[in-house]
């Protein structure tokens, strides 16, 4: 098989490139199953972070935005105030993929190698592909981050929160979640609501809930002081998402730094009724060590005054982000992960077009934060993000240029990435 562009993921951001790819008359393929991270990797009941307004994908026309789809579906929906349910952005994401990318392929890809005037891409099956250009729209994934406390336990004692789409066979069980954000105060309810006994550990003083809509109208004073986007209200949120090519020239530690440090944990405000005054807070803690006990996991924690306490719990479960490092991105090969710069953090250097120092390997999602802005890492990114790489492969002259070696690499045993 051969395309001119090779799209390697299937969420909001592979997606959204591909409908403006098609538009632009641009051949490609997209590959991975749709929404496979939002319908696999996130507890059922959760809710979106982001507000109604900011959770649409791209289409060149701006003709089915979460909106329409809600509207058509008979689903309620508000701008700003009404929480998305997972459920239904993903579905609403499967809406789009027909609707855009009908042809899309559901198989992973396992290794990418660089070739004359371009790529090979080898599929789980052992299939090949040659693409002149590859975009890599793999979102979080590959990305969780366990703690170094609880990496080396067995994942029957510790996992990531990505690895807990159903939460009900906690029922009767004490669990301990740690972590402040959305992820951890979303655990944390549906744990509860499971019949878990939940218990909560942050390094964090306080947990900054969201503070709920108040119903009125936002006033010209409100927008002068904390303009609205699709980050939220607050200039610095205004600038990132209107502003990306600025925040792309500047240094490189004052990007790392805002990234990590803009728009923290912050659970949305739903999730407070259900766990305060219902589940233990731990604040202000941190984790010393974990170790099995048994059949139960006995956990160290200790306090910024330097207490220390001890819980007892049947599993623990690490809603700590993701963090973006192309070492684990497993089909990658050496040679071409070598070629591609990358930053202190290990995330990609990208152009202003959203291309590696590997020319004609493109990284799009979370794994662009690190050159674009906190905006990549939500769906609202999607729009820029696939305007502006369309329109770059559009005008790109080897993009319509598609030479095929001779001769494909030696296959190996496939192996699902």
């Amino acid at each position: 098989m051969k395309c001119e562009v090779a799209i390697v993921g299937a969420g909001p951001y592979g997606l959204s490139v591909a409908a403006h790819l098609s538009a632009q008359n641009i051949g490609f393929r997209i590959f991975g199953p749709p929404m496979d991270t939002w319908r696999n990797a996130m507890p059922a009941g959760m809710f979106l972070k982001s507000e109604g307004f900011a959770s649409s994908l791209s289409d060149p026309g701006q003709t089915f935005s979460l909106a329409h789809y809600c509207t058509a579906q008979g689903i309620p929906y508000a701008d700003i105030g009404l929480p998305i349910p997972r459920e239904i952005f993903s579905e609403y994401g499967l809406a789009f993929q027909q609707r855009f990318a009908p042809d899309l392929d559901n198989r992973f890809v396992s290794s990418i190698e660089r070739d004359e005037g371009g790529f090979w891409l080898t599929l789980e099956d052992g299939a090949l592909v040659f693409a002149s250009r590859v975009v890599l729209a793999v979102g979080i994934s590959h990305y969780a981050y366990l703690p170094p406390e609880l990496a080396e336990l067995p994942e029957a004692f510790a996992a990531h929160s990505s690895r807990h789409r159903d939460l009900s066979r906690f029922k009767d069980k004490t669990v301990v979640v740690v972590g402040a954000g959305a992820s951890a105060m979303d655990t944390a309810t549906l744990l509860t609501q499971a019949g878990a006994s939940a218990e909560l550990v942050a390094r964090n003083r306080k947990i900054h809930f969201h503070n709920p809509p108040s119903g009125k109208p936002r006033t010209i004073w409100d927008d002068l002081r904390a303009p609205m986007s699709g980050l939220g209200p607050g200039w610095r949120s205004r600038l990132c998402t209107d502003l990306p090519l600025l925040f792309h020239g500047l240094p490189e530690k004052l990007r790392l730094k805002i990234v990590d440090r803009h728009l923290g944990p912050a659970p949305g405000w739903w999730t407070r009724e259900p766990v305060e005054g219902r589940v233990p807070f731990h604040l202000g803690a941190r984790l010393r060590r974990a170790a099995p006990r048994g059949d139960k996991l006995s956990l160290e924690i200790e306090t910024r005054n330097g207490e220390r306490k001890v819980l007892g719990c049947d599993h623990v479960i690490a809603a700590t982000g993701y963090r973006v490092d192309l070492r684990r991105l497993p089909f990658l090969t050496a040679p071409l992960l070598s070629d591609i710069q990358t930053a202190a953090d290990h995330s990609p250097n990208l152009s202003p077009n959203f291309e590696s120092t590997v020319p004609g390997l493109y990284f799009v999602g979370v794994s662009a934060a690190a050159s674009f802005g906190p905006m990549m890492r939500f769906a609202y990114g999607a729009a820029y993000t696939a305007r502006r790489l369309s329109r770059h492969l559009a005008r790109k002259p080897q993009a319509r240029s598609l030479h095929i070696p001779a001769s494909a690499p030696e296959q190996s045993a496939p192996s699902s990435a």
